[in-house]
């Protein structure tokens, strides 16, 4: 056992009784089964994932501090098409009944925020996108 000779298992048992995250919980049941004298393969498989990612989640243990060891690196993404002002808009415009923005209907639905956040801001979303929207931004 090569990897994690100077993990202490106590702080990594004590950081997994503190997470409520699944993600981290896995890196530490990961890197507590290693200790235990599990090979890499049966992580692997015991986990599903893949074993050059066991050795990433492992190498994370020894070359960083436990906290940022057990979670994910922030990623870019991509930049979203409304900024938090259109955003705020669009939300205002949601606690009102559609009627309200010139559509005959009682109530919103993803294809009526996906036609009003067209119009309105001229931007296009998928009418799967449109839903996550009404969920974030509509009707309280």
């Amino acid at each position: 056992m090569a990897k994690l000779a100077d993990a202490d298992p106590d702080a990594l048992r004590e950081a997994l009784a503190s997470t409520t995250e699944a993600k981290p919980a896995k890196r530490l049941m990961v890197a507590l089964a290693y200790l235990d004298g599990e090979s890499v393969a049966t992580l692997s498989t015991r986990y599903g994932i893949p074993r050059s990612t066991v050795y990433y989640w492992l190498d994370r243990f020894e070359s960083e501090p436990l906290e940022s060891a057990i979670r994910d690196e922030d990623r870019p993404g991509r930049p979203p098409k409304l900024d938090e002002r259109q955003r705020e808009q669009l939300r205002s415009d949601l606690q009102a009944p559609p009627s309200e923005q010139a559509f005959d209907a009682e109530a919103w639905t993803p294809a009526l925020v996906r036609e009003h956040v067209d119009r309105r801001f001229d931007v296009s979303y998928s009418e799967g996108h449109a839903r996550r929207l009404l969920d974030r931004l509509g009707p309280s």
